[in-house]
């Protein structure tokens, strides 16, 4: 096989971080505004998760979107695709005029996938598919900041993984209210490996599984086959193609995810009164994405 064979077989196995930043911003922007500046209100207002005004270590107002960014670079990632909506005539797309102008990020290379409709997680992913290009991936939302060793524990994983965050200690470090778990996924692990994930199980669900509960915060390195299960995944009875049943399906086709234990907190900015303390947390640190 002579040199140009060889480089034209070349597989990019760089995992490539994807950030999903199409949701509605339902719960977003049914909240009030206290406690809220005015440029705060406007983008909760808004459901501009991504694109919330938080002040840094360094006195800049920088949105919340840009740290989750900064721990991504931290965690060895260079290249992101940010998951968004398709461009609306006549009106101002905040996220993209940021990212493409002043906030144009040094030290990742960011570029854009469009999910036409806010159909789930699970769409959301395919409609990344050709910005992927066949490389490993890793998933996570835009209303989360995930802690860099995490982070960095899937960059380096040798294929599908995720981070497991025990109950309690999620709410300790992370001052997710506990009531709100029961919204996230609840998993079943066994001998290091994901065995099934249960999404918004409930809160009887999640108090009954214990203090160490295994909780999923939609954090997950795939490759194609996960890819795959995304495409074939039935719509769920809340209406959406979502991403923890396309990793059910994905199980039950024998692809295997590492279960990695969690050792930071998770900054969740869903709603309009998590943002305060959110900010107080993001005031301590630099953002350099």
């Amino acid at each position: 096989m002579g040199a140009a064979s060889r480089v034209a077989d070349t597989v990019d196995v760089t995992p490539v971080a994807v950030i999903l930043a199409r949701g509605l911003g339902t719960r977003m922007r049914s909240g009030g505004a206290q406690g809220l500046s005015d440029a705060q209100a406007a983008a909760a207002a808004g459901g501009q998760k991504g694109m919330m005004p938080l002040p840094g270590q360094d006195g800049r107002i920088r949105p919340f979107l840009d740290y989750g960014l900064s721990a991504l670079a931290d965690a060895g990632f260079a290249d992101v695709i940010l998951v968004v909506p398709p461009p609306t005539t006549g009106a101002s797309d905040p996220l993209r005029a940021y990212y493409t102008g002043e906030g144009r990020p040094a030290r990742v290379c960011v570029t854009f996938a469009v999910q036409q409709e806010a159909r789930g997680t699970a769409d959301a992913l395919v409609a990344a598919a050709e910005a992927i290009n066949g490389r490993p991936f890793v998933v996570v939302n835009a209303d989360n900041v995930y802690d860099t060793d995490d982070l960095r524990a899937l960059y380096e994983a040798s294929g599908p993984a995720l981070p497991v965050y025990a109950r309690d200690r999620l709410v300790e470090l992370s001052g997710i209210p506990a009531e709100r778990v029961g919204a996230f996924a609840l998993l079943t692990i066994a001998d290091g490996t994901l065995c099934d994930v249960v999404e918004k199980p409930g809160t009887e669900a999640i108090a009954a599984a214990g203090p160490d509960a295994a909780i999923s915060m939609n954090c997950w390195r795939g490759d194609d086959r996960l890819l795959q299960a995304c495409r074939d995944v039935p719509i769920s009875p809340r209406g959406e193609f979502e991403l923890p049943a396309a990793i059910r399906l994905a199980l039950s086709r024998g692809v295997r995810f590492a279960a990695i234990a969690a050792r930071g907190p998770v900054l969740d900015l869903s709603r309009p009164e998590d943002v305060p303390g959110v900010a107080r947390r993001l005031a301590s640190l630099e953002a350099r994405p």
